[in-house]
């Protein structure tokens, strides 16, 4: 049975392909589909009726954004989920910095739930959304 969502933790993170994308130029179409990308295990996956590229939301205490789902190239991952580093996975991080100056970027609960009908906002779009211009 298909489930409406389902409750993870986050990590976020670099990757080989973010990276490179970040060093084509923030606006380019690869740093959008490194960035707005978030890898899940296959389970999970199948868990909420999800295939490769399918729309998620992803939900925190900060925030929502909607993501592509991508099965974990790398193995098994359950109960999480890894977005790379970049502007998408900022607008849900915490900002809590625990008295270290350093917000943290693992471990954050999330939900996690399928949004075929909703879009990846662009980066324009996403920081409109965050900060309103």
């Amino acid at each position: 049975m298909v489930q409406e969502k389902l409750n993870l933790i986050l990590l976020t993170g670099r990757t080989i392909d973010q990276g490179v994308g970040k060093e084509s130029g923030k606006s380019t179409k690869l740093y959008f589909d490194s960035t707005t990308m978030c890898y899940m295990d296959e389970t999970d996956m199948n868990k909420l009726g999800l295939r490769n590229n399918d729309h998620i939301m992803a939900t925190t205490e900060e925030g929502s954004v909607v993501l592509r789902a991508i099965k974990h190239p790398r193995g098994a991952m359950p109960g999480m989920i890894y977005i790379p580093y970049g502007p998408w996975a900022n607008a849900i991080c915490s900002s809590k910095t625990t008295s270290i100056g350093m917000p943290s970027f693992k471990g954050t609960p999330v939900e996690v739930k399928p949004a075929p009908n909703q879009p990846v906002l662009t980066l324009e779009e996403l920081l409109k959304k965050e900060f309103g211009r």
